[in-house]
Order: C-alpha cells, then structure tokens, then sequence
C-alpha cells in the first residue's frame, strides 16, 4: 500500500527534492508551500505530514497544533535548521512525532515516516476504571467528558493502561512515546507525566498515576 504524505516546505527547489525522493521510497505526495495551505490539504487521506518549521506565514509548531486542533491524526515529523533541545521538545509539545534537522539523508527521512506511520496503527479502544482510552482523537473520556493529549501524552497513556496496573519501567514508557533514537531525558519525560497526571486529576478520573521512584511508574 502506497502511503500518501503531505510534504510542508515554503523552498520551492527542496519542496521538489523531497517530493522526488518520497516518491522513488514509494510513497505518493501533495504538497504545501505555507501553513494555510497545509491545513486545507491535512485531511484523513494523508497518512503522514512532513512538515518545516520555517514557514513564511506561520510557525510550523503553530501549524501542526492548528492541524491537531483539527483533527488531523497522522504523525507529523518536522524538518528544521535547529537542533536544539529545546526546539525538540517544543516540537513534541505541538504535537510532533519525530524531529529531523537539516541536513538530513532522504532514506531516513522515508525510515522515520514508515516506523511513525507503523506506530500511528489502529489501536483498540482500551479502558481502565472509569477512563476510556480513544484513539481516534487522541484522548480519553471520563464519564462522557472528553480530554485531549498530545500525540505523546497518549502513547504514555495507551501504555500505562496496556499493562493493566503493572509497574511499567521508565524505558519501556520513553521507548511506546517517543521515536526510535529520540534523545529524552529524564526530566522530559517527567515533564510528560506530570502534565498527564495533571490531565488526569482534573478530569476526575478515578485513577492514579504513581512513580516508583528510579524504576517506573503505574496507572491504578
């Protein structure tokens, strides 16, 4: 099957680069030169975004949370000039999945699509107590009401509740959220936690969120 992905890039001359290279990987491409175009093109045919944080109309993180607010599911990897940790993170927090700073080789940039494509597959609606994991909008429901997560918030969620109360190792979590070779530091993925716990207390939700200090952390 012939993934379709939509290749966000205001540089006419590395636009065509990416869509040639896409497609010799066998994917198929539509293409956007800003942040407007990009939302009226990011539709549930697209199996995955490509998108640069350097837009001329908008910032690219702003972009993909615009499209996230849109309901738009598919993984996102953003290209950029930067290599920051604090410009990863930021691209996490917008609702990235991946992270690929420029200059960067066209056959990693079809790996990284192919394993986020296979990470973002369909997943069974799971539930634990009263909250209910829902993948289609990347969030959970708590006695009828809905929260939204970032993309990484719920892979966090959709493993705690996988394991059914068990303790789950702090790499087996930083392994279900993040990318394959993703730097993520210990204070970054308590960060993610601790905004998921907040989720979670507001919400009602009669579950806990708890740290075994150094080792893991369980939903109970």
């Amino acid at each position: 099957m012939r993934h379709t992905i939509l290749v966000v890039e205001d540089d006419h001359a590395l636009r065509d680069v990416l869509v040639r290279g896409l497609r010799d990987e066998d994917f198929d491409t539509l293409t956007a030169p800003d942040g407007a175009t990009a939302l009226r093109l990011a539709t549930g045919g697209v199996a995955a975004a490509v998108l640069d944080v350097g837009l001329p109309d908008a910032d690219g993180r702003d972009v993909c949370q615009a499209m996230r607010a849109g309901g738009f599911l598919a993984p996102v990897v953003f290209l950029t000039a930067h290599d920051r940790l604090t410009d990863r993170l930021a691209g996490f927090s917008a609702g990235g999945d991946d992270y690929l700073p420029k200059p960067f080789h066209l056959v990693e940039l079809a790996a990284r699509l192919r394993a986020a494509i296979k990470r973002a597959g369909p997943r069974p609606t799971a539930e634990a107590g009263d909250l209910v994991l829902d993948p289609a909008r990347h969030g959970f429901l708590v006695h009828g009401t809905r929260v939204d997560l970032t993309p990484t918030e719920f892979r966090l969620l959709a493993a705690l509740i996988a394991a059914s109360g068990d303790l789950v190792r702090r790499r087996d979590l930083t392994r279900a959220a993040w990318p394959e070779g993703a730097r993520v530091s210990d204070n970054t993925l308590d960060q993610y936690l601790t905004r998921l716990r907040r989720k979670l207390r507001d919400a009602g939700a009669g579950l806990t969120l708890s740290t075994a200090r150094g080792v893991g952390h369980r939903l109970s």
